[in-house]
């Protein structure tokens, strides 16, 4: 089966450069996709968007360029429900990869047994509406009360000005819940803004929420280096994503975003993002515990403590 992709959509970086940054031992790249490919692994009738194919063995790949050691890699919305993509890769990971599910209300307890056999930790709940139809709330929760006996925990994506409106469900979830790409604030309205702070508030009143820390590209106003060979990009986003690392650091996770879907205006260099995180993450402490510590305990929590630790 054949697909057209979205008119203008930008296809990832054919040749990311070496990042400058070093990262930690063990590191984790813990937010990525696949698409398809969609010969094997049709897209959902229903998607918003059609991607170009980004398979596991291409992920797999820039994972040993970057430095790092696992990814997590999360369903992507142009798959919908249908888990096998995500699934495949996991088993194609050999154990280094574990994974993020869309799930829906009539999935069974054994379809649930056996992506958790495959690596599956989580399942997303999607509220960009021009990504997806809205769930039901109700839903929802009955999917969430489903999971946290398996010890999965519930990721969310949504933007900054429908958080007001969706704090109290956030709250009333049974799990760790873990928000994508700082809840998207506006970087125009500056981090000491309300919008922002009411994000802040939420991590702080509320110990079982935790952020992603990625995604400059999609945040930014100013975008990337306007030359070759500077390292600094998205200077824009650094406070934001600073400011919770150093408020939350053990609440906090970091991932390329790869391969980047619904980019409109540029692709990133993801040696570029790579060397993003000491900007956001200062010291080698804080680079451990971004990095290696936190999602290491949520999504391999049976290889965490180290022996020895």
């Amino acid at each position: 089966m054949s697909f057209q992709t979205t008119p203008g959509w930008l296809a990832f970086h054919p040749s990311p450069s070496q990042p400058q940054f070093r990262l930690p031992p063990g590191a984790v790249d813990a937010h990525c996709h696949v698409f398809g490919p969609g010969a094997q692994f049709p897209f959902a009738p229903e998607r918003k968007y059609t991607p170009c194919d980004a398979s596991c063995e291409q992920l797999f790949a820039l994972r040993d360029r970057l430095g790092f050691a696992r990814n997590v890699i999360v369903q992507a919305t142009c798959h919908g429900s249908d888990n096998r993509a995500l699934v495949d890769a996991l088993q194609r990971s050999g154990g280094r990869a574990r994974g993020v599910a869309t799930v829906k209300r009539g999935v069974t307890d054994g379809e649930l047994e056996a992506m958790h056999a495959a690596g599956v930790r989580g399942a997303r709940f999607n509220f960009v509406r021009r990504l997806v139809d809205f769930t039901p709330k109700d839903e929802l929760l009955e999917i969430a009360q489903r999971i946290a006996p398996l010890g999965w925990h519930v990721v969310v994506y949504f933007e900054a000005v429908d958080l007001p409106q969706l704090t109290d469900f956030f709250t009333a979830l049974p799990t760790t819940v873990v928000v994508d790409h700082m809840g998207r604030p506006d970087v125009a309205s500056g981090v000491d803004g309300p919008e922002f702070a009411l994000f802040l508030a939420l991590l702080r009143e509320h110990p079982n929420i935790w952020s992603k820390v990625s995604c400059p590209e999609r945040l930014s106003a100013t975008g990337p280096p306007a030359r070759d060979g500077e390292r600094s990009a998205y200077r824009d986003v650094l406070p934001f994503a600073r400011r919770i690392v150093e408020t939350f650091p053990d609440r906090v996770l970091w991932g390329t975003d790869w391969p980047h879907p619904n980019l409109k205006d540029h692709m990133p260099d993801d040696g570029l993002l790579v060397d993003f995180v000491p900007h956001i993450a200062a010291t080698p402490e804080l680079q451990r515990r971004l990095l290696v510590d936190n999602p290491m305990r949520l999504y391999w929590p049976e290889e965490w403590p180290p022996r020895g630790d």
